[in-house]
């Protein structure tokens, strides 16, 4: 069994696109249930199936296996709600930290989020100067919410109060 402990900041800025080259992610959900969400991803030529737990803040039970690439192809295009999510990463150094920098497309576009995993709640962080707020714990910004409820379709007033913040 393992534990995810990660935390998520809006990203503000351009500071932080030099220090690292994307890597394209094709992501989908087979099932949203409120205990449990269960994903494909696609990440360049390798493919996993994840099912991971209720999030207690920044904590939850994560299993993560790697599957077919033609399987997981299989299940996006025909399995998966739709719309999948297309993100770039962006994955380097700070703070003696590994972070991991979402730059979401198509649905979600204009929606950056920076995410870095702990090894306890209470760790302390050394935050990049390009983090925003804090978004730990809201919903709206899980990757399986945004299959729901895409940032395209906020409302105005919605998308303001995240930007406002960054």
């Amino acid at each position: 069994m393992s534990v995810e402990i990660e935390r998520k900041f809006l990203v503000k800025g351009d500071g932080w696109r030099e220090k690292s080259n994307g890597i394209f992610y094709r992501q989908g959900y087979l099932s949203l249930k409120k205990e449990h969400v269960v994903r494909i991803r696609v990440v360049g030529e390798k493919a996993f199936l994840t099912v991971k737990s209720t999030s207690k803040w920044a904590s939850r039970m994560e299993f993560e296996y790697p599957i077919p690439l033609q399987d997981a192809e299989y299940m996006l295009n025909h399995l998966c709600e739709k719309p999948l999510i297309e993100k770039k990463r962006y994955t380097f150094e700070s703070g003696g930290m590994t972070w991991e920098v979402d730059e979401f497309f198509n649905e979600n576009a204009g929606l950056i989020l920076a995410e870095v995993e702990l090894t306890s709640e209470d760790q302390s962080l050394e935050l990049p100067s390009w983090i925003g707020r804090e978004v730990t714990g809201d919903s709206r910004f899980y990757n399986s919410s945004l299959i729901r409820k895409p940032y395209s379709k906020w409302t105005d007033d919605s998308r303001q109060s995240s930007v406002d913040s960054r």
